[in-house]
């Protein structure tokens, strides 16, 4: 009962109050990440940021006003990585709060002998378990058109929500009935001891190296790269690449071609 209820009000939302045509065009020529979407993906896409953008609630901080646009924006980006896994899988949770710029955040963690310490950072954007996802606007809108490509603070904020589904982020979200946990893990485990040897050493990474930190930041970092350089993720660790394709039931590289 409930479940058709949802559906009622959605089909509802997409009738009455679609993503204007006019700022969806502006919005898709403005991320890259979006090119190479076909019509019924672009389609698919923006009834899902169009529900987003209804269902979730946004905040701005510091004065910052949140428009339509930005909200689009955002949604566009966060519902590419779930474009077929279904909005249900940012359930739970109902806010996202913007940031003019990078904030400044204070966390507490527990070390291996159990001592607490308490630290403060400066970041980009932050994913917290059944609740908001805060996300710097400044990182979060479309980037100049000659920047380089391969990060997306919402990609990998919202990519952090997916490995919550399961109660902690340690890069294995859930995994669909036809996925072994032994290759997923096999093949990331094997990628991130390889990074973190890359990071320790002497040359060139080719990814952001906050990706060492820990496996779910790898997870996050590595879904950066599987929409905005599939290619690049592709050439270093093909069977991360694999894994992702068959967990997001896409393959970012062939829409390259």
């Amino acid at each position: 009962m409930l479940d058709r209820l949802r559906d009622y009000r959605r089909r509802r939302t997409l009738r009455r109050s679609p993503i204007p045509d006019a700022l969806w065009a502006r919005v898709v020529d403005e991320l890259p990440v979006l090119d190479g979407l076909d019509d019924d993906e672009l389609r698919r896409l923006r009834e899902l940021a169009t529900l987003f953008v209804h269902e979730k609630r946004f905040a701005g901080t510091h004065g910052l006003m949140v428009d339509p646009y930005m909200k689009v924006v955002v949604a566009a980006q966060a519902c590419l990585p779930v474009l077929n896994l279904g909005l249900d899988s940012y359930r739970g949770w109902y806010t996202v709060i913007l940031y003019p710029e990078t904030f400044v955040a204070r966390h507490e963690y527990q070390d291996d002998v159990g001592v607490v310490h308490e630290g403060i950072g400066e970041l980009d954007g932050e994913a917290v378990e059944g609740g908001p996802v805060v996300l710097s606007w400044a990182q979060s809108a479309p980037a100049p058109p000659d920047s380089e490509g391969g990060a997306s603070v919402v990609i990998h904020e919202f990519a952090h929500k997916l490995d919550y589904l399961t109660g902690v982020t340690n890069g294995l979200p859930p995994l669909h009935a036809d996925m072994s946990v032994a290759e997923w893990s096999g093949a990331l485990s094997s990628a991130f001891d390889a990074f973190t040897a890359m990071v320790e050493g002497d040359g060139e990474v080719p990814f952001d190296d906050y990706a060492a930190e820990d496996p779910g930041e790898f997870f996050a970092v590595m879904s950066e790269y599987f929409f905005e350089d599939p290619a690049r993720l592709h050439g270093v660790f093909p069977d991360v690449y694999d894994q992702f394709r068959r967990f997001y039931r896409q393959d970012p590289l062939a829409r390259l071609d």
